[in-house]
C-alpha cells in the first residue's frame, strides 16, 4: 500500500522546495473534530496559524465566509483582511490592533471593506489613529476590543500580555469612547493562551489550567454584561483556541471561537488531553552550504492524490504582506492558535 509521504513526495516531485503539503483527506478529519470538540459554537478560522488559501477555501468554502460549523476568518493584518474580502470573504475579524494607514484609507474608502471587516483596538489611542487614517465614512467602521484573558495570581503573570483592557470597567470606558467617535463596537475578544497554548503535560499544569478556566469564565461575563450596557447587544463575543475549545464554548456568553493550528495539528499538541492529532504532511527543503534564509517558506499545495501535479498552491502570487511593525508585536502577542 502506498504511504501518505509516498503519495505527497508524489504529487509534489516536479515542484521545487521549499514547500509544504497536506492529505486533504485528513485536513477534513481535523477540520470535522474542531467542529466537535466547539459543541455547536461556530468556529471561526485564524488564517495566520493557516496561510493558505485553498486550505481556507476548503474549511470554509469557495465563498470564505460559512461552511459546516466554521463562520468567519480571523485575519492577521488589515492587508490581509482586505485582499480576503476581494476574494469573496464577508466576516473578517482582525485578530490585533493596526495602524496601517494605506490600509485603513483604502477600507475606509469602499462600503463593502467596512461592512465585512472588523478591526481590533485595545486602546482609546488607536481610535485617534483610525480616524484619522480613515477619515469620515459612508458606513461606520466596526470594532471589538481585545481584552486581556491571562490567569493573574499576586505578582504572577500567566498568559500572554496581549492588551492593557482587563476588567469590565475599562473596557465600558472604551467601548463608550468608540461609540462617541462614531465606530460601531460589535464584539469583545479574549484569548486565554495560558489554556489554549499549554499541553496537559503535568498535575500542577491542569490544575493552573482550570484554575484559570474558572477566573475568565467569571470575567468574561462581567466584560460582556458592562460592553453590552454601554453600546447594546454585541455581535461578537469571541474565545479560545485549537487547545481550549471545549472550555471556551462551554462558556454561554461566548458566541464563537477561534482555531487554526488545529487544521494541521503541530507537534505542539501531541500532550493534549483533550483530542488526538491526526497529521498527514510532508515539507521539503533544498540543501544549500549558504546561511539560512531571511524568510520561511511560503509555497505550499494541498493534495488528496498523486497525479502530475499538486493543486493550487496556498500562497497567492501577489497579496498582502503584514508591515514588519505590525508582525513584530503580533509575535509577541500571541501562540498557535
Amino acid at each position: 500500500m502506498t504511504s501518505t509521504r509516498e503519495r505527497l513526495d508524489a504529487a509534489t516531485r516536479e515542484l521545487d522546495p521549499p514547500l509544504a503539503a497536506v492529505d486533504l483527506g485528513t485536513l477534513r478529519t481535523n477540520a470535522a473534530d474542531l467542529v466537535r470538540r466547539a459543541g455547536g459554537t461556530p468556529v471561526r478560522v485564524a488564517s495566520k496559524s493557516v496561510r493558505c488559501r485553498a486550505v481556507l477555501e476548503e474549511t470554509l468554502g469557495s465563498g470564505l465566509t460559512a461552511q459546516g460549523g466554521f463562520r468567519g476568518i480571523m485575519s492577521y493584518s488589515l492587508r490581509e483582511a482586505i485582499w480576503l474580502v476581494r476574494l469573496g470573504a464577508r466576516d473578517v475579524l482582525m485578530g490585533y490592533p493596526t495602524v496601517d494607514r494605506g490600509a485603513l484609507a483604502e477600507l475606509a474608502s469602499d462600503p463593502l471593506l467596512l461592512e465585512s471587516i472588523t478591526l481590533m483596538v485595545d486602546n482609546p489611542a488607536q481610535l485617534d489613529v483610525l480616524h484619522d487614517a480613515a477619515g469620515s465614512t459612508s458606513v461606520p467602521a466596526r470594532v471589538c476590543l481585545d481584552i486581556d484573558a491571562s490567569l493573574r495570581v499576586g505578582p504572577l503573570h500567566l498568559g500572554v500580555r496581549r492588551s492593557p483592557l482587563r476588567t469590565p470597567d475599562e473596557a465600558a470606558a472604551v467601548a463608550r469612547e468608540a461609540k462617541r467617535r462614531g465606530f460601531v463596537v460589535v464584539g469583545v475578544m479574549f484569548y486565554e493562551a495560558q489554556i489554549a497554548g499549554l499541553p496537559d503535560t503535568s498535575a500542577p499544569v491542569r490544575l493552573v489550567k482550570r484554575a484559570s478556566a474558572a477566573e475568565l469564565a467569571t470575567r468574561r461575563t462581567a466584560v460582556v454584561d458592562a460592553v453590552t450596557a454601554t453600546v447594546g447587544q454585541l455581535q461578537i463575543v469571541n474565545s479560545g483556541g485549537t487547545g481550549s475549545l471545549e472550555v471556551s464554548s462551554a462558556d454561554s456568553s461566548v458566541t464563537e471561537v477561534t482555531a487554526g493550528s488545529g487544521l494541521y495539528v503541530p507537534t505542539l499538541f501531541d500532550r493534549y488531553n483533550a483530542f488526538t492529532p491526526a497529521r498527514r504532511c510532508t515539507s521539503r527543503c533544498p540543501r544549500s552550504a549558504s546561511r539560512r534564509p531571511a524568510s520561511p517558506p511560503c509555497s505550499a499545495a494541498a493534495t488528496s492524490r498523486p497525479g502530475p501535479r499538486a493543486q493550487r498552491g496556498c500562497r497567492p502570487r501577489s497579496g498582502p504582506r503584514a508591515s514588519s511593525s505590525q508582525g513584530t508585536r503580533a509575535q509577541a502577542r500571541s501562540r498557535p492558535r
